[in-house]
């Protein structure tokens, strides 16, 4: 009998399905996994420590750099922490509009996902499809704040502005000026008619992604019982988010621990029954279509109730530029903010949101000065990513694609 021998490979970090820098370390016993060792740390760009050097507000924009497809909800979550700490309640205007982008974020991070995911098993025009539809709500993103990916929207005691009420318009020497007109129909408005009509015509979007992957025999072959996690393993692994309900736990901080309106929204949780891939995948696109229902309650409730969109504590947020050439209090205000910043009371608080990848949480601790004493991020792809060997073993070496795509993982966030 000739003696078999296993032997050691790498997996990334250059790997174009290892989703930025994922090394892994496998034993390989022919084409069958025995042994997945994730090697982490190589991205660390050391968030938590730069946060704890600067003032409060001026760490918002680094949260959008931890998972840089999901940028809106990791800085809701940093604020809803600060807000904790200072014990305030943003306007309820404001309140509407974090749901309303927290769920676009969502819908951004699905695709980004499912466009990846289809990619590393073998669909490309799935991939094509998604990133149309995100140049879309992109163009949300920048009408907004001026910024198309890292928006440092969101703010202690409410949002930066109001929703502008015209939308940036297409313009192209190259273009006849029919695409160019097809191209505006949609933005002729405010961006909340723009919003208001991705999300009449977005539902299409997905059928045809379903028409591409839901019953196609080789994206079944590649998913169905692959990476199988129990409900009781999920739980024990600490699983939040997607990879959780899709082993059939309706786990959902937006039900269960509800921030900011969310209690008065309706939607549905789906959740998965078999706990392998395909499910994972069928709980995201029904995500989408829930995110798409949330989007067109929040447009209609901001329709019908304008109001302010910030606290009006000037210890917290800036007074008017109107009110601050007239008032030297104002004035004063305005340069201590940002300047200083604001020193709330002494404590510990922990703030999370159902973030599109699971459980987004920070922990704050407040000494009192202007920066905080301790920051830590709970990621929800760190957590996952701990079950890689678990949910590999025995497998083939292309599952492990599938099984990596199925955890969206993105190493901003692993190697904060």
């Amino acid at each position: 009998m000739r003696e078999m021998h296993h032997y050691t490979m790498n997996f990334g970090p250059q790997h174009p399905a290892a989703h930025g820098v994922l090394r892994l370390i496998l034993e390989m016993d022919g084409e069958v996994i025995r042994r997945a060792d994730p090697h982490i740390g190589l991205l660390h760009r050391g968030t938590e420590k730069l946060a704890e050097s600067k003032p409060f507000n001026q760490s918002i924009g680094y949260m959008d750099r931890l998972d840089y497809v999901s940028m809106m909800c990791n800085e809701h979550g940093y604020v809803l922490a600060i807000e904790k700490l200072l014990g305030i309640e943003p306007p309820a205007r404001a309140q509407y509009i974090r749901i309303m982008f927290d769920e676009i974020t969502r819908i951004l991070n699905h695709l980004m996902w499912l466009g990846s995911h289809a990619l590393d098993i073998g669909a490309m025009t799935v991939f094509l499809y998604c990133f149309k539809a995100r140049e879309d709500l992109m163009d949300c993103y920048e009408a907004v704040s001026g910024s198309r990916m890292h928006a440092t929207y969101y703010r202690p005691g409410g949002v930066h502005r109001d929703l502008p009420g015209q939308m940036p318009r297409f313009e192209s020497a190259r273009r006849s000026q029919a695409e160019i007109k097809r191209f505006n129909r949609a933005r002729d408005g405010s961006l909340l008619d723009f919003i208001g009509d991705f999300a009449q015509r977005f539902p299409g979007s997905i059928d045809e992604y379903e028409t591409l992957l839901t019953d196609n025999r080789i994206w079944k072959q590649r998913t169905v019982g692959i990476g199988v996690v129990s409900p009781e393993r999920a739980i024990a692994l600490g699983f939040t988010g997607p990879m959780l309900r899709g082993s059939g736990i309706a786990w959902d901080l937006r039900k269960k621990q509800p921030y900011d309106g969310y209690a008065n929204i309706d939607f549905d949780v789906p959740v998965g029954v078999n706990g392998d891939c395909y499910d994972r995948y069928l709980v995201r696109i029904e995500e989408m279509r829930q995110s798409v229902h949330i989007i067109n309650q929040c447009v209609t409730w901001l329709r019908s109730n304008p109001g302010p969109v910030m606290t009006d504590l000037h210890k917290v947020a800036p007074p008017s530029r109107e009110e601050m050439k007239h008032d030297m209090e104002a004035l004063i205000h305005h340069f201590k903010l940002f300047t200083e910043g604001y020193c709330p009371p002494v404590g510990e608080v922990y703030a999370a949101i159902e973030a599109p990848k699971g459980e987004f949480g920070v922990y704050l601790i407040s000494d009192g000065a202007n920066k905080p004493y301790r920051v830590k991020i709970r990621p929800p792809a760190f957590v996952h990513l701990s079950a890689m060997e678990e949910m590999v073993l025995g497998h083939m070496l292309p599952d492990l694609v599938a099984v990596i795509g199925t955890m969206d993982i993105v190493f901003g966030e692993v190697d904060r």
